[in-house]
């Protein structure tokens, strides 16, 4: 009988808690990247331009993370600030059903709750950097961002089929409840955790000095600096497609939602498989070569999208495929450029260096959004997801020539002096 090892994450009721709230929320979110364009698609008739400017609008907050991750920074304990998150978009989310029983429903109530429920997103995530490290051990950090990445994986297999059928069953706007309760299951469960808080920093400096050196760090920094480069414009040209993707799906394959949330989840298994062999790839491969092939394929993959004709089923296929291999290749670059950044980040300036990469490489999405909304509208939307297809060979020339490219093992990274 196979034993676990003494310092599995497995054994660590800590670690198990904060992964089913996790989890939980990660499924939730998938219904809601379903079932928010659909509202805009089927129930307001949104043009590819309108639904551009809504995916922008999820991203939007994420110009300010600099700032707020200084703000964040400024508090010791981080764990209620991810419980008030999490309870924040509850509420914003539940204004969604009530507007839509209500026969009040419109295109602008749709970006302020894409706004208000981001920014919640950039507190949670901004205190998440810091309150990881002090959730596991440094040794860790591989398995911990694995296993984070396979929940997440598993949400994209089981939520989009799970939102398709309350889409079609309940509608859009009511399916959104889900998301809301699956917040308040995060919260309850980080409620629960007894993580001790950062030692106490006198801060003399104002927030404004405080965010400048976070993004001075990072820009000097010789491995963040370029992994920001790289991921951001991975990131632009992905949400070129992403923006555009449901609408595609919808109106150019001709797809019904329910169909749609069944091609993502399956083609969301990659993404499992993508976490599951993103530590085995790393030793074998090693983290930055690995890193570098994540960065072409991720964006390369809605081409086989793109190309898709012929009978449903097989426009629903090449649908699954193209989530399938992107998927995968984003786990193969997220999760050891992930714990890269945890390896070489001095603890002090971890929430402040997550807020100005997220202002750059998340601040980016709402361009590339709009970009994709009017290239869809100028050109097309079948057309602009073959243009997106083809970012990730301008973003792994960012990382030639760096220390990532030469990085083979994380054993032995650390912050610089």
């Amino acid at each position: 009988m196979r034993t676990l090892p003494a310092t599995s994450l497995w054994r660590d009721r800590q670690f198990r808690t904060f992964w089913s709230a996790q989890g939980v929320s990660e499924f939730g979110d998938r219904i809601s990247e379903l079932a928010l364009p659909l509202i805009a698609v089927t129930l307001l008739n949104a043009s590819p331009a309108q639904v551009g400017f809504l995916t922008a609008a999820v991203w939007l907050p994420n110009l300010a993370s600099l700032f707020i991750g200084t703000w964040v920074d400024q508090r010791r304990d981080k764990r209620p600030l991810m419980i008030a998150a999490d309870l924040s978009r509850t509420i914003v989310l539940l204004t969604l059903p009530a507007a839509y029983w209500m026969d009040a429903l419109t295109l602008g109530q749709l970006y302020v709750i894409a706004i208000l429920a981001g920014t919640a997103h950039v507190v949670f995530s901004t205190a998440y950097a810091s309150f990881f490290v002090r959730l596991v051990s440094r040794d860790q950090f591989l398995e911990a961002n694995s296993k984070l990445s396979a929940t997440r994986s598993i949400s994209f297999m089981g939520g989009p089929a799970v939102a398709g059928i309350l889409v079609q069953w309940l509608t859009a706007p009511v399916a959104m409840i889900a998301d809301a309760l699956s917040f308040v299951f995060s919260a309850v469960q980080i409620s629960r955790l007894k993580t001790a808080p950062a030692e106490h920093e006198v801060a003399e400096e104002s927030l404004l000095h405080r965010a400048r050196e976070g993004m001075r760090y990072l820009l000097k920094h010789p491995y963040l600096r370029v992994s920001l480069a790289c991921a951001t414009t991975v990131n632009f040209f992905n949400l070129i497609s992403t923006a555009l993707l449901v609408l595609f799906a919808s109106r150019n394959l001709s797809l019904s939602a329910g169909t749609i949330g069944l091609a993502f989840g399956i083609g969301a298994t990659g993404g499992l498989l993508g976490a599951l062999a993103a530590t085995p790839l790393t030793r074998l491969l090693g983290a930055g070569r690995l890193i570098a092939l994540g960065a072409i394929v991720f964006p390369a993959s809605i081409a086989i999208a793109a190309f898709a004709s012929g009978p449903v089923w097989v426009r629903a296929a090449a649908l699954a495929a193209a989530e399938f291999v992107g998927a995968f290749a984003v786990m193969c670059f997220d999760v050891p450029l992930n714990s890269l950044q945890a390896s070489v980040t001095h603890d002090h300036m971890r929430s402040r260096v997550s807020g100005a990469f997220s202002s750059i490489n998340y601040g980016v999405r709402p361009l590339g959004a709009i970009v994709g909304g009017f290239l869809g509208t100028w050109i097309g939307v079948r057309e602009t997801l073959l243009v997106s297809s083809a970012g990730g060979f301008l973003a792994v020339l960012w990382l030639l020539g760096s220390p990532i490219i030469r990085t083979r093992s994380l054993d032995g990274l650390k912050p610089p002096e």
